[in-house]
């Protein structure tokens, strides 16, 4: 029951953005709790940023350059921090994460690659690199 949630939810993040026009690049962030920070930047056309993070003290950065390219956070929990970085085209990552004191880095260079997460507990180290084209990666997690 716990990992159908929480693979929804991860899509769910991953894929739930709104249509924009053809040319638009979008940026959504909501921040609940305290002492949250979520930056980044995005270069090209059609890319697509969504941070969520309610709790405190997490922090989020997504960078983007290229084109059509996806990156969603999630967080939730405390002291939790996540950064993408996405060069190319057609790329997608999405974080998740929930618990607290958890790390990840997303790092995707080419075209089409897919790169997931979710990590729960506390303390979890999450990376994945990726360059070419296509390539597919995804890493649960439920440490301490």
């Amino acid at each position: 029951m716990i990992r159908k949630l929480i693979i929804t939810t991860a899509t769910a993040a991953l894929f739930g953005f709104t249509v924009l026009p053809a040319s638009a690049d979008s940026i959504h962030i909501e921040q609940y709790g305290w002492a949250n920070a979520a930056g980044g930047d995005q270069h090209g056309s059609r890319n697509r940023i969504g941070i969520y993070q309610n709790g405190k003290r997490n922090g989020a950065v997504v960078r983007q350059q290229g084109r059509n390219n996806t990156a969603a956070i999630g967080q939730q929990g405390r002291r939790n921090a996540a950064d993408i970085w996405q060069r190319g085209k057609g790329n997608a990552a999405g974080v998740g994460q929930f618990g607290r004191d958890h790390n990840a880095v997303v790092t995707q260079d080419g075209n089409g690659n897919i790169a997931a997460g979710v990590q729960v507990g506390k303390g979890c180290d999450g990376e994945v690199s990726q360059s070419g084209s296509g390539n597919v990666a995804a890493f649960v997690q439920t440490c301490r």
